[in-house]
């Protein structure tokens, strides 16, 4: 399992923890995309996809493939890019037997199976890894609203409605506004999930409505940015008699 680092936010000056995500290859090996060592992080002013991926080649098999860029969404909105190790793209695995490794898991709540993220490469992957993520929760019948457009909700299950965010810049004030009324008159709960985070007001909004927010990693694994939504993920789902 890929080390801790800290890293310090270039908006907020806070220092954070940070994990590289571990990523199987196409062989089966595990790979962490390399940090680079004493490398300084930047905020993600402006996302473009050509930017958010980086090529590398599996230390196992040698295959060259794109992965997400090492990145965070901090607590005061940014989202944070660590520099990546490039030196190795190019370099081949050294010759000898190699077996396909099992990943390693990160560590879930209790009687909660793995999580299997979607990466995220196209808008509609976004929806997608809303739709796995809450299913994983233990909301049933979740699928993709059909009509998104007239409502403002992009997913929907059984006691819970989601918007989805994909685009390059935070989610406002009023998205949270549209999800609490809409989730308010559906008498359910309702979450967030935003690829770029969220603006400064939308975060003091949610957290008064109490209204979760996730924000979007390109391995499709939601991050928690509020205690709501840490809380969701602590108690999944609402039973039902």
């Amino acid at each position: 399992m890929a080390e801790s680092v800290p890293v310090r936010c270039p908006a907020c000056r806070r220092e954070h923890s940070f994990t590289p995500a571990t990523f199987p290859c196409a062989c089966g090996a595990p790979l962490t995309v390399p940090l680079l060592r004493g490398g300084i992080p930047v905020q993600v002013r402006h996302r473009t996809w050509e930017d958010s991926w980086v090529t590398m080649r599996c230390p196992t098999c040698g295959r060259a493939d794109q992965w997400p860029q090492p990145e965070f969404g901090c607590a005061c909105g940014a989202t944070v890019r660590l520099p990546v190790d490039t030196s190795s793209r190019g370099r081949r695995p050294a010759p000898g037997p190699a077996g396909p490794r099992r990943p390693a898991a990160a560590p879930l709540p209790a009687l909660r199976p793995p999580f299997h993220p979607v990466t995220i490469r196209t808008a509609a992957d976004t929806i997608t890894a809303a739709v796995q993520y809450l299913k994983w929760l233990g909301f049933a019948e979740v699928r993709p609203n059909e009509d998104r457009t007239r409502s403002g909700i992009d997913v929907r299950g059984k006691g819970i409605v989601a918007q989805v965010d994909g685009d390059i810049r935070p989610a406002a004030l009023r998205d949270i506004e549209c999800l609490w009324l809409n989730s308010l008159n559906e008498d359910v709960a309702g979450a967030f999930f935003a690829l770029a985070g969220y603006s400064r007001d939308a975060r003091i909004r949610a957290e008064q409505l109490s209204i979760p927010l996730f924000v979007l990693d390109l391995t499709g694994t939601p991050q928690p940015v509020n205690e709501a939504a840490e809380h969701l993920i602590r108690a999944g789902a609402p039973t039902t008699p």
